[in-house]
């Protein structure tokens, strides 16, 4: 299974839709039936629960209800019916028209913000405090993108932690490359050509439109960052951004824009068999941790490594971190049992076993530190490496904002005309990527 960092999808607007609900009894809400910290869970009045999730394929979905399958032994009286498959505009258009499930789990972290500040997603604050819920079991990364201007309305569920794939075989004994500098020489080295110079196999492809390399994946490399204190784009004044995208440019004219860009449409598909990692085609690249399981399935026979992505030669405070961010789940407004709700969201967010349960099924990070340590956690050497960049003090997200995926798309589409040699004026380029994402935020009052 994989998550969705960048949502294809327009950009969700979330309101709050008093009149959807007018003229009908207003449903509780976390807090409005306080009970008190460690009672019984007999005590908890019987309910059936909707729980939506984004879990399609059948091991997906068999491993989150096998979570589910302990949370019932715990609380027997509480029956959960799940829906698969859901999306998050499915769970928006649920919530203002007044049929919210009980819970909602979402792949992406795009909406945080938006749910947060509307109150789309209850407020789970009253409730963590009254259960004595010490949230430093979280990486404070987890924290970041689970919550927005106060509210934590959301709970980190799995995550993902981004890296560096290599073919042993490609490498011929070379180390992973720690520096950019040190990536652009092993690319260069790795490449190979035919006579008409077309490219063969890349070392690394540094395009914006190769799978994985979104903005988001990239910035961490450099400690960009996207945002200043009051919400506004800081892409065109922090120096992080020019040099990642300097080093971007240099590598894609080594490579000639014309000939990676053919080279990198005639590959195989990302998630099927024929992914160009899988077959010799590219010897490095950025993926995240569940990449691992997809080599297992799709190419056991590779022989391969997993490290951190290589940073700024100049910070190499930031060597084994990365980007980060992954499944979210919460209450949302509207849910006609929110108490018994919460249980559920604290269980499967909290509980040790059931966070196992699904990182060994679904190869997904388990977010508290109780489950990356438990000794029941399958995990090999290249596990391991996603599990410490998850941990790292320095590994970062895409801070929460209302506009989360415009601010991407805005980022990426400029990236896109720079490496191609459309934006000549790379100061002025992200000058105006900060115009896009401040106008936007006008709009939409922020």
């Amino acid at each position: 299974m994989r998550f969705v960092p960048l949502a294809v999808a327009a950009v969700i607007t979330v309101t709050a839709c008093t009149a959807c609900t007018a003229g009908r009894q207003a449903a509780p809400s976390l807090g409005a039936q306080p009970r008190p910290s460690g009672s019984a869970s007999q005590a908890l009045p019987a309910a059936t629960l909707e729980l939506w999730h984004g879990f399609s394929t059948d091991a997906e979905v068999k491993a989150f209800e096998e979570a589910i399958a302990a949370f019932n032994n715990k609380f027997p009286q509480i029956t959960v019916k799940t829906t698969k498959g859901v999306q998050d505009d499915q769970i928006t258009q649920a919530i203002r028209s007044g049929k919210a499930p009980d819970v909602a789990a979402s792949f992406t972290t795009d909406n945080v913000a938006q749910w947060c500040r509307s109150g789309s997603f209850q407020d789970l604050t009253p409730v963590i405090e009254q259960d004595g819920i010490d949230l430093s079991v979280l990486p404070e990364v987890a924290r970041a993108y689970t919550r927005f201007e106060g509210r934590q309305c959301t709970l980190p569920l799995l995550a993902d932690a981004y890296g560096l794939y290599y073919n042993k075989a490609l490498m011929k004994g070379e180390q992973p490359p720690r520096t950019l500098s040190e990536l652009t020489a092993l690319t260069k080295k790795l490449t190979v050509r035919d006579a008409k110079g077309e490219i063969k196999v890349a070392g690394f492809i540094p395009s914006v439109q190769y799978y994985e390399n979104s903005p988001s994946h990239l910035g961490p490399m450099v400690g960009a960052k996207w945002y200043n204190d009051d919400g506004t784009s800081a892409i065109g004044s922090d120096p992080a951004w020019k040099r990642l995208l300097t080093w971007q440019k240099e590598l894609v004219d080594w490579y000639g824009h014309d000939k990676l860009e053919r080279f990198r449409k005639g590959l195989g598909d990302e998630w099927s068999a024929e992914h160009p990692f899988f077959k010799g085609k590219v010897a490095m690249i950025l993926d995240g941790e569940w990449r691992n399981a997809m080599i297992a399935n799709e190419a056991g026979g590779l022989d391969y490594g997993t490290a951190p992505l290589p940073v700024a030669d100049d910070r190499p405070d930031l060597y084994g971190s990365g980007f980060t961010a992954g499944t979210v789940i919460g209450v949302p407004k509207g849910a006609k049992h929110p108490q018994q709700a919460w249980e559920l969201v604290k269980h499967l967010s909290t509980d040790t076993d059931s966070l196992v349960t699904l990182s060994n099924a679904l190869r997904n990070v388990p977010t508290t530190k109780a489950s990356m340590e438990s000794p029941n956690l399958s995990k090999d050497a290249n596990f391991q490496t996603f599990l410490d960049i998850f941990a790292h003090p320095k590994t970062s997200t895409l801070p929460a904002s209302v506009n989360s995926v415009f601010n991407q798309e805005a980022m990426a589409a400029f990236m896109a005309k720079w490496e191609k040699g459309s934006a000549p004026d790379l100061d002025a380029g992200l000058k105006g990527v900060d115009k896009l994402i401040n106008d936007k935020l006008k709009l939409s009052g922020g």
